[in-house]
């Protein structure tokens, strides 16, 4: 090796050996490309691993099952969004909603196909959601809001079930029942307020003035101190 090569420091011999022995022939830097064949992204892993319902007994194994289940937590499972392009095969994709769409009111004040943005005379449906995940059939019951041409759109070749708010108005029980009216023979005189009431100490002095001095005041039991204490618990319960 040569006096200028042993003066190079690591970095530089080695741009001088790429450009003197791999870049002389034309095409020759193809060979520093890396090979990305096998590159994968966070929404590779992601697509991987999705699921679009997660149970309580699926366990995340590994790291991209763990990022896939975290991408999941974060979805809006209320309403879906729905691509109704292959609606006339019977065959409608379903996702749940972002953050954004959320925000925006994206399939719940706006019509929830993935390509139309009406809000006016938006409908409720309830969808059984047959799809296949991991070689296995699944179902899911999902709900959707669709204006009138979407909801035409999903409904085909098959009926789906229409989702109504009850109104209360109907649901609402009559509180109050008609009272019968009474009949004018039933009904009873008001009491008279010029006349004083005849109480029962005026009865006994107007028969035998005596009477009451002979007979004194009447004796009356002693409550034990538990039976007052009874009492009271009785008026503070009634």
């Amino acid at each position: 090796m040569s006096a200028r090569l042993r003066n190079l420091n690591p970095y530089e011999l080695h741009k001088y050996l790429v450009n003197v022995y791999c870049l002389n022939a034309k095409g020759s830097t193809s060979l520093l490309k890396r090979d990305t064949s096998r590159d994968r992204t966070d929404l590779d892993v992601i697509r991987e691993n999705h699921k679009f319902l997660w149970e309580e007994d699926d366990v995340a194994d590994t790291w991209e099952k763990q990022l896939a289940k975290k991408y999941y937590d974060k979805l809006f499972k209320e309403y879906c969004i729905c691509d109704l392009s292959r609606y006339k095969e019977n065959k409608v994709a379903l996702r749940w909603r972002i953050e954004k769409e959320v925000v925006l009111g994206k399939g719940q004040f706006q019509c929830g196909s993935k390509k139309c943005n009406n809000d006016k005379e938006l409908k409720s449906w309830e969808v059984n959601f047959a799809y296949i995940e991991d070689g296995e059939k699944k179902n899911a019951l999902v709900k959707l809001r669709l204006c009138p041409e979407c909801s035409a759109k999903l409904n085909y070749k098959s009926k789906k079930r229409e989702v109504k708010r009850l109104k209360r108005s109907g649901k609402r029980k009559k509180k109050h029942r008609e009272e019968p009216v009474a009949e004018e023979n039933d009904t009873e005189e008001a009491p008279q307020l010029d006349e004083e009431p005849t109480t029962s100490t005026q009865l006994a002095s107007e028969e035998n003035p005596d009477s009451l001095w002979k007979k004194g005041v009447p004796e009356t039991e002693e409550k034990s101190r538990e039976e007052e204490f009874e009492d009271y618990l009785e008026d503070l319960l009634l």
